[in-house]
């Protein structure tokens, strides 16, 4: 979807927002109790580096820069106390049709 908002996965500080060849514009957020938190590939970011951000709030948008796949796409971690974890574990998924 075009112009698709990527929100912060839980509060923290903008650690790193920049680009590179590999990652194009990529936005790291460190959280509280070890938390830390990557997005990749973005089109736009809405944070720089200091910025404090509340859970939920919107950081980027949906991109394909730095990425050869060229489709939008986002490129997610999540690492505690230095080591990655998998995101799917911390999350709640609803289905898209909630009558």
């Amino acid at each position: 979807e075009i112009n698709q908002i990527i929100n912060a996965t839980f509060e923290g500080t903008v650690v790193f927002s920049s680009w590179s060849m590999d990652n194009g514009y990529c936005l790291g957020i460190q959280h509280p109790d070890g938390y830390f938190s990557t997005y990749k590939h973005n089109a736009t970011l809405l944070k720089r580096e200091g910025d404090y951000v509340k859970a939920g709030e919107a950081i980027a948008i949906l991109g394909e820069s730095g990425d050869s796949e060229q489709t939008e796409h986002l490129h997610f971690e999540l690492w505690h106390n230095g080591i990655p974890v998998n995101p799917a574990e911390y999350m709640t998924l609803y289905p898209l049709n909630q009558n």
